[in-house]
């Protein structure tokens, strides 16, 4: 007999909370898969997109660092930014090199399919579409914003988000991933314009709904001014499902300890306070609660403890 295959999961998101889980989640027995978003439109990702018509490289360096097995200082010159260099100021090499093999593969996906190779990574790193696309906001108050760095800044409460008229293919092996896998992680981070602008890209949200797999959102901890000022944990759900359809969570993953005020305080003067836990709304909304202390106190900011959410998610399949 052959070897029993391992549980298929699948990681969606962005920003600076999805590799966290994934450098936990790389050293566990799985068959691992980020679905990664390609809206992002500032700084070195940014002048790469405008210059050369490519989806955002940002998200995707940064996970590929994340998954990736190669020598320590092999990670720190893929990560290094420039600061100095009329063409090079504020570039990141790894952006630059995602650039050059997309150009060189002459497909953003086979790019990264090669950069994954070269860093040894341990998974799948999919984008979660092959091309370039703009994420726009509506506000509450009617206003439309474009532009992914653009929404947060102008500090209105938002109504929806959404695409460019013209229709945006996901990758058809993310589509397929999300259908077959065993778990469907959601993982913590800009909730409309790192998490959302990936599930409502046309067929992902139908491929979370329908697939036979556990989805498990990994509530974030902090709320993010410009974004999610005053959201609740139950808000943050009522938001996905308010762009995705009822019923597309099963479960949700929250810390169960106070945040200290030594951080808290920190996190006050960006205007960012904990997210509140109104259990009797999420019990509501039909969800598994799971309540863990999954808060990483050595870091200087409020990061998900990498082993400790690695082994609660593990715990829902195995």
């Amino acid at each position: 007999m052959g070897e029993k295959a391992y549980p298929r999961v699948v990681v969606i998101g962005g920003g600076t909370g999805m590799p966290v889980l994934l450098r936990g989640l790389k050293k566990m027995p799985i068959d691992l898969t980020a679905l990664v978003a390609v809206s992002d439109d500032g700084g070195s990702t940014g002048r790469l997109r405008h210059d050369m018509e490519i989806p955002a490289p940002g998200d995707i360096r940064n996970v590929i660092a994340a998954l990736s097995n190669a020598e320590p200082l092999f990670i720190e010159l893929f990560q290094h930014r420039f600061s100095e260099g009329n063409g090079l100021s504020g570039h990141s090499m790894g952006n630059l090199l995602l650039a050059a093999m997309t150009s060189l593969t002459g497909d953003f996906y086979t790019g990264i399919k090669e950069v994954s190779r070269i860093f040894n990574v341990r998974g799948d790193i999919l984008p979660i579409s092959n091309e370039s696309m703009s994420l726009h906001a509506e506000m509450e108050d009617g206003t439309i914003v474009s532009g992914e760095s653009k929404i947060p800044q102008v500090n209105k409460r938002i109504k929806k988000v959404f695409l460019k008229t013209e229709p945006i293919k996901p990758l058809p092996n993310a589509v397929e991933a999300i259908e077959n896998a065993d778990l469907v992680v959601i993982s913590p981070g800009s909730l409309y314009t790192s998490i959302l602008s990936n599930l409502i890209i046309p067929h992902i949200g139908e491929a979370i709904r329908n697939t036979n797999g556990k989805v498990v959102y990994v509530c974030n901890v902090m709320t993010q001014a410009g974004e999610t000022t005053g959201y609740t944990a139950a808000d943050h759900v009522v938001a996905i499902n308010d762009h995705i359809g009822s019923g597309c969570l099963d479960s949700i993953v929250l810390h169960n300890q106070s945040i200290r005020h030594a951080i808290s305080d920190v996190y006050a003067i960006e205007h960012a306070e904990p997210v509140i836990y109104d259990i009797d709304r999420l019990e509501k909304l039909g969800l598994e609660i799971i309540r863990e202390n999954i808060i990483d106190y050595t870091e200087t900011t409020v990061t998900h403890n990498r082993k400790r959410v690695a082994e609660l998610l593990y715990s829902l399949i195995k």
